[in-house]
């Protein structure tokens, strides 16, 4: 599957989208992420992998605890998703300046 349709699958379960939320704040550890979600661990833990797969966050181990791990947005893939959003509006403003040059040519 290509990176942009991992992108789009991940980002379309709203649990994800609201760890994605956080994580826009500050990182966090996985449990602070299921407290503020209302949700459990492994529950927490299987979107967070979701994310990981899909490039959208990173997980990096505590020098104070090597069990605990912080993640993180990564950029790469966000600067994909809005270059592709980029375009898709591109298109849309180039089909409303040619239909405005339609309509002001009649």
């Amino acid at each position: 599957m290509p990176a942009l349709a991992r992108t789009f699958e991940a980002l379309a379960d709203p649990a994800r989208l609201a760890v994605v939320r956080l994580l826009r704040k500050k990182p966090r550890r996985s449990s602070e992420l299921a407290a503020a979600l209302s949700l459990d661990r492994p529950t927490t833990s299987k979107h967070l992998e979701v994310l990981r797969k899909a490039g959208l966050v990173k997980a990096e181990l505590l020098d104070e605890d090597a069990r605990a791990r912080v993640y993180r947005l990564r950029r790469e893939r966000f600067t994909e998703l809005r270059d592709f959003v980029d375009e898709v509006e591109a298109y849309w403003g180039d089909q409303l300046a040619s239909f405005k040059a339609h309509v002001e040519r009649k």
